[in-house]
């Protein structure tokens, strides 16, 4: 005879604890293989987050008869063990974790890179044996577990229901640390921060509420800015330049005689005539008035002694796939060498991976906008005004503007995104014809398409290059095996040297490049501005750390690179030392071209102006001049010497989420247009 046994007992819970436990268990194998530790402050909140998912699974897998139970049980574990799987392969190849969004690109892009798929899938090969354990568990000893009929599921469900109000309640209270664990559960999805602190299948649940309602309101995330005084400008954090104390041996001057100061050049501000006081008062949309409000408070920069430094040349301007500083060698590439040390010289530039598409950092590049969270935001830029696309600037001012990619011309949806930039667009499949290989020869790209514009003046041409793609292997990899020689006694692993060997047909196409211009006469009237779409993911940390000679830093170096600025009328190169960052690029370009552009609609800064500079990176870390903010630690480290402000890191983090927030709301609203339409411009 069997024993009953009261639905609300704790051997009743007990039964359905597996699931709970399984997913718990999951979610701490993705922290330790992606973030190297578990115990960090989000440990408890996947805790919480955790356990009413797996005894919700517990609750379904009990409804049914026993059999039904057992194969509905099995289904949905292995559901969930491909969806951590995924994660797991993609943060392995990318450094960062997909969204719903980037999955409607999926069956092309695998097409086209299975290689690097199975590669990832290899080099996760034992964090993905370890996630399968609670499957083959439950497939070995299912008839065990959870075997409890349906009227015992009710404790289990309404524990599931406490325990999720109790964690929701729980992290939108938890305003501590800089970047408050409620800021990123309710203000914004940033998907690696998510992971972090609530585990991957919230992550999920909030992806699919992103997808479908857009983030939280309050871009500031409950930081406000101060309204006194700005004090962050200076080490000692009160606005005031601090007199030098005497030398050793040396006694102040009592009197000193009074130094007359120069008078300072009004260069005036790199802004539009915008009546922002009339868009704000006949605005009707309340998320529109809120942009108008949020941009006619925006500092912009001023124009400054390199404005329109190169005004009237021609422009050719380069984004490298995976281009970066591993790859400038004076002796294996000397024409990338040469152009990043006789033009301006950036010291301190960074170019940071964004969250859903490779494409994201071609549009932070060309656009100076922050992409927005789940959506293909180039693509998605093709469908509103963008007057500060380069082709849209320039061709103002009568230049030809064409852009080419030397891989197939709808990747990414870039025949949609560029002409909307401004530009006569070419790739493989409409009009631009280069050998059919993979990948396809920068240098060919060059040959073929400098004719169509070389005697044009002035002229402005955009590349988007595809030589330097992963997978780096001689076997698989057309240029890598083309270049082979250049590197082939180069003490390093191979996928190390096939990377280097890639780039040199970048750097073959850049010297063929500059023949043309100097042949044509035209080298020292011709800018030349070149960098690259993210760091070299397809190489593992230990590959990148051979090729910079020292074990690179995950968080902030990983993603220092190299921006050329290089003309033949320069005479000596300009060493640039601040803090700047590929968003950063567009408005420096506009104001050395000495375009008319509005500053303050743009989230990057030209770095040759007195701004204060500001490096943003996808997981809301920054950096400025006066230190750094590590957001997955919640950690800021001032440089060394400086001294801040109290709340310094959160004033910094504040502009930062705005940025995050209007940048978006820029895509969603067509917000150009509006401005624009409406003030007659």
């Amino acid at each position: 005879m069997k024993r009953y046994v009261s639905p609300f007992s704790l051997r009743s819970f007990a039964d359905f604890l597996f699931f709970p436990a399984a997913v718990f268990y999951m979610e701490i194998v993705v922290k330790l293989f992606c973030f190297h530790k578990i115990f960090n402050r989000g440990l408890l909140y996947t805790l919480l987050f955790s356990l009413p998912i797996g005894l919700l699974i517990s609750v379904f897998g009990s409804l049914l008869p026993k059999k039904a139970n057992r194969v509905m049980s099995i289904v949905m574990l292995a559901v969930i063990t491909l969806i951590f799987d995924v994660q797991t392969v993609y943060f392995k190849i990318f450094k960062t974790f997909t969204t719903l969004y980037s999955a409607t690109g999926a069956e092309k892009v695998f097409q086209q890179f299975w290689r690097e798929v199975l590669t990832g899938i290899l080099h996760s090969a034992v964090p993905l044996i370890l996630l399968s354990a609670p499957l083959v568990l439950y497939i070995i000893f299912g008839k065990h577990i959870n075997t409890a009929p349906p009227r015992r599921a009710i404790l289990p469900f309404f524990a599931a229901l406490v325990i999720q109000v109790f964690a929701v309640v729980l992290t939108l209270n938890s305003n501590s640390g800089v970047l408050s664990i409620r800021y990123i559960y309710s203000e914004a999805f940033v998907p690696t921060l998510s992971v972090s602190n609530f585990g991957v299948l919230t992550t999920l649940r909030l992806d699919i509420k992103n997808l479908l309602f857009g983030s939280g309101p309050d871009g500031n995330g409950g930081v406000h800015i101060s309204d006194g005084p700005d004090t962050s400008k200076t080490p000692d954090g009160t606005g005031n330049t601090p007199t030098p104390s005497p030398l050793p041996g040396e006694t102040a001057d009592p009197s000193p005689e009074p130094t007359p100061e120069p008078t300072p050049i009004e260069y005036g501000d790199n802004v539009l005539e915008i009546d922002f006081e009339s868009l704000i008062n006949n605005e009707k949309d309340d998320v529109l008035r809120d942009m108008h409000i949020y941009f006619s408070g925006v500092e912009p920069t001023s124009k400054n002694e390199y404005t329109g430094f190169f005004k009237g040349k021609n422009l050719i301007w380069i984004v490298g796939e995976a281009f970066s500083s591993l790859v400038v060698d004076k002796d294996i590439t000397p024409t990338l060498y040469k152009l990043a040390n006789e033009g301006f010289v950036f010291t301190n530039f960074y170019n940071p991976v964004w969250g859903v598409s490779t494409s994201d950092g071609e549009y932070v590049t060309l656009t100076g906008l922050i992409p927005k969270s789940g959506v293909w935001s180039f693509y998605r830029s093709g469908s509103i005004y963008m007057p500060f696309g380069m082709g849209n600037l320039l061709s103002k001012n009568d230049y030809s503007c064409r852009a080419y990619h030397n891989h197939d011309y709808k990747y990414y949806k870039r025949h949609i995104s560029h002409p909307n930039m401004g530009y006569d667009y070419k790739g493989v499949g409409n009009g631009l014809v280069v050998k059919n290989q993979w990948p396809e020869s920068d240098l060919e790209m060059m040959e073929v398409t400098i004719p169509e514009y070389i005697n044009d003046r002035p002229f402005h041409t955009y590349y988007m290059t595809v030589s330097g793609h992963l997978r780096y292997t001689f076997i698989g990899n057309s240029m890598a095996s083309k270049n082979r020689e250049y590197v082939k006694d180069l003490p390093l692993s191979e996928p190390a040297r096939a990377y280097l060997a890639a780039n040199k047909e970048l750097d073959l196409a850049m010297e063929y490049l500059l023949e043309q211009l100097e042949a044509a006469g035209i080298a020292d009237d011709t800018v030349i501005v070149l960098s690259g779409d993210h760091y070299p993911y397809g190489l593992t940390v230990e590959e990148q750390s051979e090729l910079a000679g020292h074990e690179i830093e995950q968080n902030f170096e990983m993603y220092k690179s190299t921006l050329i600025i290089w003309c033949g009328s320069m005479e000596e190169p300009i060493i640039v030392d601040k803090p700047c960052s590929a968003l950063d690029i567009l408005p420096t370009i506009a104001n050395l071209m000495g375009i008319e552009y509005d500053s303050r609609l743009l989230m990057g800064r030209d770095i040759l102006s007195d701004a204060d500079p500001l490096v943003i990176f996808s997981n809301r870390s920054w950096i400025t001049d006066l230190g750094r903010y590590n957001s997955v630690t919640d950690t800021f480290t001032p440089e060394n010497g400086v001294t801040v402000e109290d709340g310094y890191a959160r004033k910094i983090l504040s502009q930062v989420n705005a940025k995050f927030k209007y940048s978006a709301r820029i895509l969603e609203k067509d917000y150009y247009s509006h401005v624009f339409q409406t003030s007659g411009q």
